[in-house]
């Protein structure tokens, strides 16, 4: 019995020594791993977290005013981003400063995979040269080769100010984690050589622009910064490694003056137009309407269009009152993208319109911002800043009125023998929604380029800093929106409503404008002939067969 139980005691005693140094083994290796992620934490992350690198933004997208003013200085180098690194971070910095000071540099093989091994550099010799089997464009969607995503860029400007200089491309790109990318900024020989191009090589930041829906895709801007003493170049290439050739070729805008203070002129921004749009009478009404309000220059991207409106915008191009640029995203609108990318033509229409329009409107076909008190725009904005405190105004806000289609045409249409006169929007509707909507919703404004960074729809997003938005009181001008009930069928016409025909003042120089246009364009264009103007029998009819439907639901 005693030397069973000595035995007993024996193979417990090392059961327990085996627990013991298991449970000491399970605490060194819990400690191990932790010790691991902290070295990590701190040694690779933050240290990659300093390299050059795309900027990603994290965090909500959610946008605050009071932020702004660091948001601009901030868009090239900000801790509200996050940096990639590439390379070792000691020779990334050296070799960026060398290239931007136009010293012959090597920098790092961007295919590789980022590491402190990664130290095989290249010369700029060393790159893909300039593609001159590529025609260089202003404006046009052209694919980033290489990308995992789809990624396109359309046009290229210099930024100059608030000493940020960089070189701006417009883009569309995966909205959360968009690639690593870089600049190939062509320049031009000594002798002005067309044929002969030298390039330095930056990579580029990446900001996606607000507004996405949380869709796969964005409008964004890819910033390709420059030293103070840089030249601009004429032209760049984004590319998603050094070693690739580049697959697109942008002519950078430059439309900095020596005066540096843009002409008292004023300009619009139309987003996209689609579905093969084709109204000649409301294009025409449009433009000689904003016209006659003071704007000079109008800014279209030609999604699909037909043929009528194509032949009278081509006709305003050749006089010099309208661009008008290809849109052909390949992005599925509100699949992957806000509406064919109208983020991506605001904003290349903001930055177009710099230092070469003092004002820019940016609004659609079917607003007009129209002054109470004032004929024109640019006396509603000298009314405007005269009357309030303007020192820090970049942009105009002005409220929105629904003027709903369904409401009858104003009595004035059947006096009228004038299917011109009878057919104008601005003239036949006159009820609108009592109630306006509040700054910020369904808005639309006025800017000033210069001092806007991101220009949203409704309203700018962000400005450069100690700059922002005056919103206009509704007794000197407001935005009024001619459109069928916003959310379908016929109930909004059920709202409180007043007759406002404010519009009536341009009228005798509208229909004149319009019916001259129309007839210019008719044969030319190909132009239907208008339909009369409605009788009141007519009307009466078509109320009696629409309360009729609405009963019948």
């Amino acid at each position: 019995m005693g030397s069973s139980s000595g035995g007993k005691k024996k193979y417990i005693n090392f059961r327990s020594r085996q627990r013991a140094n298991m449970s000491f083994f399970i605490v060194v290796m819990f400690f191990a791993v932790f010790g691991i992620i902290i070295f990590t934490e701190i040694f690779l992350i933050d240290e990659r977290g300093r390299g050059a690198g795309v900027l990603v933004r994290h965090g909500s997208l959610t946008y605050h005013h009071r932020q702004q003013d660091r948001d601009y200085e901030d868009a090239l180098q900000s801790d509200d981003y996050i940096s990639i690194r590439v390379g070792a971070v000691s020779n990334m910095d050296d070799t960026v400063g060398a290239l931007l000071l136009g010293r012959p540099a090597a920098i790092p093989v961007a295919d590789e995979e980022p590491g402190p091994q990664s130290s095989k550099m290249l010369t700029e010799t060393q790159l893909p040269p300039y593609p001159f089997h590529i025609t260089p464009t202003n404006g046009s969607w052209q694919n980033v080769n290489g990308a995992r995503y789809k990624f396109f860029v359309f046009s290229a400007f210099f930024d100059n100010r608030k000493g940020q200089r960089s070189v701006r491309v417009i883009g569309a790109t995966k909205t959360r984690g968009p690639e690593r990318v870089w600049c190939r900024l062509w320049y031009r020989a000594n002798d002005n050589n067309a044929t002969s191009f030298t390039s330095r090589t930056v990579q580029a930041k990446i900001k996606v622009i607000r507004e996405n829906w949380n869709l796969k895709y964005s409008a964004c801007f890819v910033l390709c910064p420059l030293l103070a003493n840089q030249t601009v170049p004429a032209l760049v290439s984004i590319v998603t490694k050094v070693k690739s050739s580049p697959s697109n070729l942008l002519s950078v805008i430059n439309n900095y003056n020596d005066s540096g203070k843009p002409p008292n002129k004023f300009g619009a921004c139309i987003k996209p137009l689609h579905f093969d749009y084709n109204r000649a009478l409301q294009i025409l009404e449009f433009i000689e309407l904003n016209r006659i309000m003071g704007v000079e220059h109008f800014t279209f991207y030609n999604h699909t269009i037909g043929p009528q409106v194509g032949c009278i915008l081509q006709d305003y191009v050749d006089r010099g009152l309208v661009t008008l640029l290809p849109w052909q995203l390949n992005m599925l609108s509100q699949k992957e993208i806000r509406t064919e990318g109208l983020f991506a033509a605001l904003n290349d229409c903001l930055y177009r319109s710099m230092n070469l329009y003092s004002h820019v409107l940016l609004i659609d076909l079917d607003e007009y911002i129209i002054p109470r008190n004032n004929e024109t725009l640019p006396q509603l904005i000298e009314y405007l800043n005269n009357k309030l405190n303007s020192r820090t105004t970049g942009a105009y806000s002005f409220q929105n009125a629904f003027f709903y289609l369904q409401w009858g045409d104003d009595d004035s249409v059947y006096d009228s023998n004038d299917p011109v006169a009878a057919g104008l929007v601005t003239l036949k509707k006159t009820r609108r929604r009592s109630k306006l909507h509040p700054h910020k919703q369904r808005s639309k404004y006025i800017c000033r380029p210069e001092l806007v960074v991101e220009a949203g729809n409704h309203f700018v997003w962000e400005f450069i800093p100690g700059h922002g938005t005056m919103n206009v009181p509704q007794d000197a001008a407001i935005l009024h929106h001619y459109r069928i009930c916003e959310f379908g069928g016929d109930d909004c016409i059920k709202t409180a409503s007043t007759v406002d025909t404010t519009a009536f003042k341009y009228r005798t120089k509208l229909v004149e404008k319009v019916k001259h246009k129309y007839n210019e364009f008719k044969i030319k264009c190909n132009l239907v002939e208008l339909p009369p103007p409605p009788t009141r029998v007519f009307s009466k009819i078509m109320n009696m067969l629409k309360s009729g439907q609405q009963t019948m639901r």
